[in-house]
């Protein structure tokens, strides 16, 4: 089954059980960068400390061609909309302590 709308949150349906979907946005500026291989190798060791600790899916979402500049996506399934979005917030200070003043906007939403 697919994902429905209940109570203004998108749930996705997996073996009978309704999940909802956290999803945080990281803006990151990279001031420092000055090649696409600079910005990936401070983004491919955001993504992986991410993944390792948090066990959530990540991935870059826009500026993929820009030096300094990226969108990273961050997406965690849990089965209490409370608990994710918690869960996601440690993700954010965790990102906030890694990145410091490279992060410069995020978003957070339980969907």
């Amino acid at each position: 089954m697919g994902p429905i709308l209940r109570s203004g949150l998108v749930l996705y349906v997996f073996a009978g059980m309704m999940m909802p979907i956290g999803l945080l946005t990281l803006e990151i500026y990279i001031p420092e960068a000055h090649s696409l291989k600079d910005k990936r190798q401070v983004l491919r060791s955001l993504k992986d400390r991410l993944r390792r600790k948090f066990n959530v899916a990540v991935a870059e979402l826009e500026g993929q061609d820009s030096w300094q500049r990226s969108v990273v996506g961050v997406v965690s399934l849990a089965n209490n909309a409370g608990f994710l979005e918690q869960s996601l917030r440690t993700v954010l200070e965790d990102s906030e302590r890694q990145l410091g003043r490279d992060l410069i906007g995020h978003d957070l939403e339980v969907l």
